[in-house]
């Protein structure tokens, strides 16, 4: 299994503002003995000072905030050299850093994929409503826009093939980039796994959350229209003219 194989993975928290958490989070991971990668995507917070002197980790940082998916991009770009696979997991203490073996569990040997956690008990009343909305809009939107039908597309536990996802042309650089990249895998004929894992939610007023509803729901809007433009219209004209 490729789990046993820590030389071949490293692990990935992308972090903003996330003092409560992360040094927790961070600990947790180390115990998977393979690299670790913290990437602070410009906090305003204690965060930095919570890691920084953590042994057994390199803390990449951002000048300032630019997004989850920058954050990922830095970290991938950071890890393509020295692994084969990236786990990225959030910083606010929802994923069980021991789930991970089930991600690796669902792929074949040898096979090349993207395994998202499906959080199980996501549909309990516990669950803040906006999280349980807004997991089924984007899976809708992704298939929708030519990409796998998941149930659980903006989940953050995941697993990614090293470098293949750096190759891809996905331009959302915030919380967006989690499903451009999935429907960039399905136009790259790269399979789209799930795996069953576990989810710990903080009450509310202890959970962090930076989803900014206006604003986000623009941008996640202004995604899926451009992904469905080039499904319908400059994907076929590009296969066309490959063929000519």
């Amino acid at each position: 299994m490729l789990f046993m194989e820590p030389s071949r993975y490293v692990i990935i928290i992308p972090v903003y503002n996330h003092e409560a958490k992360v040094a927790e989070v961070v600990q947790k991971a180390l115990q998977l003995r393979c690299p670790v990668y913290v990437v602070d995507d410009g906090s305003t917070d204690s965060s930095y000072e919570r890691i920084k002197n953590i042994p057994g980790i390199s803390v990449l940082s951002h000048p300032s905030n630019m997004g989850k998916g920058a954050a990922l991009l830095t970290g991938f770009s950071a890890a393509s050299s020295a692994a084969e696979w990236a786990i990225t997991i959030d910083a606010d203490g929802q994923h069980d850093p021991e789930d991970v073996p089930h991600l690796f569990s669902v792929i074949a040997s040898g096979q090349r994929a993207i395994v998202v956690g499906h959080r199980q008990g996501m549909d309990h009343d516990h669950v803040p409503w906006s999280s349980r909305f807004g997991r089924k809009f984007s899976n809708f939107w992704v298939r929708a826009s030519g990409g796998p039908a998941i149930r659980d597309s903006q989940s953050g536990f995941r697993l990614y093939p090293l470098p293949e996802v750096l190759s891809w042309p996905v331009k959302a650089r915030r919380f967006q980039f989690e499903v451009e990249v999935l429907v960039q895998a399905q136009w790259h004929s790269m399979p789209v796994l799930e795996a069953p894992v576990s989810v710990i939610y903080a009450p509310g007023g202890e959970r962090v959350s930076h989803y900014r509803g206006g604003i986000d729901f623009l941008r996640n809007s202004a995604t899926f229209t451009r992904l469905i433009f080039r499904r319908w219209f400059i994907n076929p004209l590009w296969r066309l003219k490959k063929q000519s």
